[in-house]
């Protein structure tokens, strides 16, 4: 539902502002050209064309289109709430009848001037029935969502626009509603302020789902471990709390307290992420050798995902406009947040984050002699073990069972790391641990059923994302949309080819 309303949007507000356009006596085609339609509809309108720029903004920005699109109706007559409302909420089909209808004709500037609120006044119950227009659409429908690293290359790419379908997993109700518009977790301009108050805090609660978290969707959801961060320059979500409690405090709690400054944000307020789900709740996954396997089964590999090799040549380096131009390898940051692809390790070895057909292609290269995977073995991944009792590492990994809303498990010394953050943070019971005998909400057990449903999330650049690997599993409650379009791209200028392009 939330993806076919985004279809009629995308398709049925231009070919309404064609019809506009025509009444106003403006060139029709250019209600499709993207952005420059609406930079038209500013000048017509006489809007600053700084409303212009602030539209392209991630988050606030189709507040602020929506804001223009009402302004543009008014100068049609149509001045009334129930106008703007349909204009904010279905304008796939108000628009294509104000530019269509004979019954509707363009007054301009002058005729807005003439109706008996001020311009001033209309344009600021305007702007106010967009934001509220526009905050129902973010919280309940679909949310713009800027692709900021590069774990899912090439699957996404870092500046893409996304389209995030909240409808189809089913709406959250938010948990802290007294927040901030259009902002995430922090003020504008601010990287330390919260931009929500806790004052008021509702239960979880989701809205009737299309469908259910499928394996191999790519869904954003809240990053579970970002419940606690310090609140510090260089650290939230980039070097998560926990992360830096075990590497650099060692546990002690009360020396990382009295030298940072820590936040704990609600479960809807910590940092969104963007992972493809590899394993849904009741799966067992195992990785061997780099390769996931899924109740015993090879799992499926996005064509577009990335993978790091090692490359061993006779000591010949390689060609820079054909790893460039032909396998589209980044040799240098081009983007904030990108790293190069191909890194000399020594004078005869290479160490290249492509997609399997780029490195088949690499292969077949006069200069190369054997490519192997890159094998990581760093031993900090979840569930957090004492290293000297696990030999997991991000690309030998399990088996590991998901869990699943009703089942139960025993609960024992060995497997107790797998579900105490389940059991305590996410499900909200007081844990107590005493061997092999557990004592939850104050009653000995072994025993635990769960209340909630789990996934494992993964990024397709495999070897340079933090995923569920790292930080364990993602509960129900932290999921917020599927994502379903890429709707704008950019590096140095548009990437046309993006544009529109679903998700896969």
């Amino acid at each position: 539902m939330g993806w076919l309303y985004v279809i009629l949007y995308l398709v049925g507000w231009p070919i309404g502002v064609y019809g506009m356009f025509k009444k106003a006596g403006i060139a029709p085609w250019k209600a499709f050209i993207p952005f420059y339609n609406t930079w038209i509809i500013c000048e017509l309108c006489g809007i600053s064309k700084v409303w212009f720029w602030l539209q392209l903004l991630p988050f606030a920005g189709q507040f602020i289109t929506i804001w223009i699109t009402i302004i543009f109706v008014m100068h049609f007559g149509r001045f009334s709430l129930i106008d703007h409302a349909l204009t904010a909420i279905i304008p796939f089909v108000f628009l294509p009848y104000v530019g269509f209808s004979d019954k509707v004709r363009y007054i301009g500037p002058e005729g807005v001037k003439l109706y008996k609120k001020t311009t001033i006044r209309e344009w600021i119950d305007a702007l106010v029935f967009a934001t509220v227009a526009a905050t129902i659409i973010r919280t309940f429908i679909f949310e713009a969502y800027v692709i900021p690293t590069g774990s899912m290359e090439k699957t996404l790419l870092i500046n893409d626009f996304l389209f995030v379908n909240k409808m189809s997993y089913g709406a959250r109700i938010p948990e802290t509603p007294i927040s901030f518009p259009f902002v995430h977790n922090f003020m504008p301009f601010s990287t330390t302020q919260p931009s929500y108050s806790k004052a008021v805090h509702w239960p979880y609660k989701r809205l009737p789902a299309f469908t259910e978290v499928k394996r191999n969707d790519v869904v954003v959801f809240n990053f579970p471990a970002g419940d606690t961060i310090i609140n510090e320059p260089g650290f939230g979500s980039a070097y998560p709390y926990y992360q830096v409690l075990r590497d650099v405090y060692h546990g002690d709690r009360q020396k990382l307290l009295a030298e940072h400054e820590i936040l704990v944000h609600p479960m809807d307020k910590t940092d969104n992420y963007i992972k493809r789900c590899t394993a849904v709740p009741g799966d067992t996954l195992q990785i061997i050798n780099t390769e996931l396997y899924i109740n015993g089964k090879k799992a499926y590999v996005p064509p577009t995902s990335q993978m790091e090799y090692l490359v061993t040549t006779n000591g010949n380096s390689f060609s820079d406009a054909y790893l460039r131009d032909e396998l589209q390898v980044k040799l240098e940051p081009v983007n904030e947040g990108d790293v190069p692809e191909m890194e000399q390790e020594n004078p005869n070895l290479y160490k290249f984050d492509v997609r399997a057909a780029d490195i088949e292609k690499i292969r077949k290269l006069p200069n190369v002699v054997s490519v192997h995977y890159a094998i990581q073995n760093n031993k900090d991944l979840f569930p957090f073990y004492d290293h000297t009792d696990s030999s997991w590492t991000p690309d030998n990994f399990g088996p590991l069972w998901v869990p699943k809303k009703g089942a139960t498990v025993t609960l024992t010394s060995k497997n107790i790391a797998i579900y105490r953050r389940i059991i305590h943070t996410y499900e909200h019971h007081t844990l107590e641990e005493q061997g092999d005998t557990f004592v939850i909400d104050g009653k000995k057990t072994n025993q635990y059923t769960f209340e909630y449903n789990y996934y494992w999330m993964m990024g397709d650049n495999r070897h340079r994302s933090q995923d569920s690997r790292y930080w364990g599993f993602v509960p129900e409650t932290a999921i917020v949309g599927k994502a379903s379009l890429i709707w704008f791209s950019w590096q140095d200028g548009p990437r046309w080819k993006r544009i529109f392009k679903s998700i896969q």
